[in-house]
């Protein structure tokens, strides 16, 4: 999907585009490329670099005759690209980097919709997903049996084979990812947050990493504020009178990437979306991307947008 976001602007705009896939990701794009000849691409139009982010990806950064880059990742790498960027040519430059999106779930929602939603939002693409939501906030009032119904469905999920059609969860992508979130969880566990279900490694051979559920997470919480970009779902309460509290909350963090609201109260809809400080609010769905709309992030998540 990045790949395509990226590259279909570049060549319709009479381009071309050198594409360094991330390390731990790069068959798509290799393949891609061999679709690319076959169909009859000049030569040198579109161009795959496989390779380490500190050789390939510098490279680039550096490269005097790249006039644009666009990049999508950590906020960190993102930083050290927009100073090469800067000192090299002055490349211009577009970053889509973390995110810790908020969920906001009001008591007056379809519950049934905002419990399948807020399960696809964080475990969709075993939450390896940029836009996953980092963190819920779900109303005080229908906070337990939220809870309740998310933990039936996450016993239902199958984990196995990603490339069987019925698997809801497959493996995390590599080896040092599983051990970060083993280490995400242990630090929210120490800081006293509920850990409801999950929290550890599969017990069987691969990266499987078991579906996970937090409750009671203060905002001064780590797993409050940074991105796990995994299967973690955290959920705080909040009190429904209060929308501007929940709005200060969902809203203090140093990313904005994307975030959500789930009412069946149209102004109210209407209030928290022009109040979050996201690039993307999505009002009772989740990860529904569309190709007419900018994406793109405020704060730490970077600047310059896709699509549109």
């Amino acid at each position: 999907m990045m790949l395509a976001w990226k590259t279909a602007a570049c060549l319709a705009a009479g381009n071309t585009v050198v594409l360094k896939p991330a390390q731990v990701t790069p068959l798509t794009a290799v393949k891609f490329a061999e679709l690319a000849a076959r169909a009859g691409f000049p030569k040198g139009v579109i161009n795959i670099l496989p390779g380490s982010g500190s050789v390939v990806g510098q490279r680039l950064s550096d490269h005097l005759d790249v006039r644009k880059l666009g990049f999508t990742g950590s906020t960190e790498t993102g930083k050290h690209i927009m100073k090469s960027c800067a000192v090299s040519n002055m490349k211009k430059v577009s970053l889509e980097l973390g995110g810790k999106s908020p969920l906001i779930i009001f008591s007056d929602c379809d519950l049934g919709k905002a419990v399948r939603m807020g399960m696809s939002s964080v475990f969709f693409n075993k939450g390896e997903n940029c836009i996953a939501a980092g963190r819920l906030f779900v109303e005080d009032t229908i906070h337990d049996t939220f809870v309740a119904r998310v933990l039936e469905e996450m016993k239902k999920m199958k984990v196995g084979d990603p490339l069987d059609r019925s698997t809801d969860h497959g493996p995390q992508n590599h080896k040092a990812h599983l051990d970060k979130l083993l280490e995400f969880c242990q630090t929210g566990i120490k800081e006293g947050a509920t850990l409801v279900r999950g929290g550890k490694q599969v017990d069987r051979p691969g990266f499987f990493f078991e579906p996970t559920l937090f409750t009671d997470v203060l905002d001064h919480m780590y797993i409050a504020v940074e991105e796990s970009f995994g299967p973690i779902m955290i959920i705080s309460s909040f009190k429904g009178s209060d929308v501007d509290d929940v709005l200060r909350r969902a809203n203090a963090t140093e990313y904005g990437l994307a975030s959500g609201v789930f009412t069946q109260d149209i102004s109210k809809a209407l209030y928290v979306s022009e109040k979050l400080n996201a690039g993307t609010v999505f009002v009772n769905t989740y990860n529904k991307t569309d190709v007419a709309a900018p994406f793109g992030g405020f704060k730490q998540s970077g600047f310059g947008k896709d699509l549109g």
